[in-house]
């Protein structure tokens, strides 16, 4: 429910407090009255409580990236994995290092976004990356 302070106002005023909260960040397009009220009532709640964890606020970012590079949202319960960790791959030989960033993977000191593309690089195949790097069973595969 909006506040009845919020209620009150005009969308002019609405819009100046929104750039308020959000430093100087104006109000995006096609935000009608009630959504840009309750944003507002959303981030004073967030400023008292603590709002969104760095894990989820990552999360959203990978969204808003997803949805503006292909259109459309992947959504799957699939594995959290934390930045800063190494996953390691023998693969004909050789040792393959990977490690986890806040977006995406660092591989022989280059970005990438999906362990589908470095799994790629290293074999040469099409390969699901999770699969290669031994974080998703395969489909063959009896519990």
């Amino acid at each position: 429910m909006i506040d009845e302070h919020l209620a009150k106002l005009s969308a002019g005023q609405l819009r100046a407090e929104w750039r308020r909260l959000h430093k100087g960040t104006v109000t995006p397009k096609g935000l009608g009255r009630d959504l840009i009220a309750r944003a507002i009532v959303w981030r004073k709640q967030a400023r008292m409580e603590g709002g969104l964890t760095p894990a989820i606020q990552r999360t959203l970012d990978r969204f808003a990236i997803e949805l503006v590079e292909t259109g459309d949202i992947k959504l799957s319960a699939g594995l959290s994995l934390k930045p800063g960790t190494r996953l390691v791959r023998q693969w004909h030989g050789d040792i393959y290092q990977v490690q986890v960033l806040d977006q995406g993977f660092k591989f022989e000191e280059r970005h990438f976004r999906s362990l589908t593309q470095i799994a790629r690089k290293i074999t040469g195949t099409a390969w699901s990356g999770p699969r290669f790097f031994g974080l998703k069973a395969s489909p063959d595969a009896r519990n």
